[in-house]
């Protein structure tokens, strides 16, 4: 019997072996995404308005909150930081393809300094914006360079009261003047390019945010438009008990732009697992093509830690970066382009598949509306294997 079973074995391998070539290859990088897809469900266009006194605009971030049923989204005004609750309507009717079928403006709320006072003018540009289970708002601001104003990261609770202000490392500062250095070197976020992206793991415990283009100490000194490989920084911290810990930062490879392309950036992360698996959205504005908009699934399994490096060395052997596979080019959709800044998880649809909602930053521009676009996502919750 023992013979039996070992002479079958081998048939098996053998027929293995001759039919090997018959086999699905599978590559490295398809097991270490997710196998995602979107649909394009339309979109919903809310155009400038005032509420309570303010023009409702410059939206660059929105967050769901489904306890309430409701939509945060953040107003980047420096004058007066605020944010607003909207109520979205989905109209399921089809269910093949939902539309949003109403939003409505319910509230607005201004954020508030650590002296629980508005903030002054230029002392904040909020950009990302995320909830954590315990109904409290993160935000990261760009800074204000001209001001003196540094990037932040500060939590807030549903009452815009300030509740605490992460630390940010000093890669991502300015080099402070003193006597004897009285013009230092470029270091620290760009101006009008840092803390764009924001966003929590699905346990509310991890914050994830990144700046819109590199560090200023971060760009080669010798790099030819279009062809030169560009890094962001990804910040990773601990925002659960017993206190916040930065943990780690990531290189975040940014698509290069071109002559058509113009200005790249990376505008929003929004995290899909608890695995490092998320997406993120890139927008490049160019006066010959005005704005394009790119949506990728990005991955930091393999991803070193680059918070010891200031600046990157113009060797990265051995450094890995976050891996990134193109998801969706929004040009395909052919729609008018527009500033895409924001991006959120939103309501379940009726075929039990998840929403997700990306806005536009229309720049307090009266002719320009806030876009609101409309998606499924298609999800095999197995990776690739």
């Amino acid at each position: 019997m023992i013979r039996l079973l070992r002479y079958c074995l081998s048939l098996v391998c053998c027929a293995l072996l001759l039919t090997g070539c018959n086999l699905p290859q599978v590559t490295a990088e398809a097991r270490i995404f997710l196998n995602l897809s979107l649909d394009y469900l339309g979109e919903y266009s809310l155009h400038q308005t005032e509420f309570d006194g303010t023009h409702v605009g410059g939206i660059s971030a929105i967050t769901y909150d489904r306890k309430r049923d409701r939509i945060y989204a953040l107003s980047d005004d420096r004058a007066q930081p605020r944010f607003y609750t909207l109520n979205l309507k989905l109209d399921q009717g089809n269910p093949e393809r939902p539309q949003i079928e109403t939003l409505a403006i319910e509230a607005v709320t201004f954020l508030q300094n650590e002296q629980a006072q508005p903030y002054a003018t230029d002392r904040l540009d909020p950009e990302g914006l995320a909830l954590t289970p315990q109904d409290t708002l993160w935000v990261s601001s760009e800074g204000v360079s001209r001001r003196q104003s540094p990037p932040a990261l500060i939590e807030f609770d549903l009452q815009g009261q300030w509740q605490q202000q992460l630390t940010l490392p000093q890669q991502f500062l300015p080099i402070p003047t003193t006597e004897d250095n009285p013009e230092p070197p470029p270091h620290g976020v760009d101006d009008n390019r840092g803390f764009e992206a924001l966003t929590l793991n699905p346990e509310g415990d991890r914050i994830f945010t990144a700046i819109e283009a590199p560090l200023q100490q971060d760009y080669p000194e010798a790099q030819t438009e279009g062809e030169t490989q560009l890094y962001n920084r990804l910040l990773h911290y601990w925002i659960g008990e017993p206190q916040p810990q930065f943990l780690a930062n990531y290189l975040y490879p940014l698509k290069p732009a071109d002559l058509l392309k113009g200005i790249n950036g990376l505008t929003e992360l929004l995290t899909v697992d608890s695995g490092g698996h998320f997406l993120s959205l890139e927008r490049s504005y160019s006066p010959i093509t005005g704005f394009r908009t790119e949506l990728f699934q990005i991955t930091t399994a393999l991803a070193r830690d680059t918070s010891k490096l200031d600046p990157l060395p113009d060797d990265l052997t051995g450094i890995t970066p976050i891996q990134k596979q193109l998801l969706l080019d929004l040009k395909q959709l052919k729609i008018p382009g527009s500033n895409l800044e924001g991006m959120m998880w939103g309501p379940p649809l009726a075929d039990g598949s998840q929403s997700l909602i990306v806005v536009s930053d229309n720049n307090f521009e009266s002719s320009q509306p806030t876009q609101f676009l409309l998606f499924r996502l298609r999800q095999d919750r197995q990776l690739v294997s």
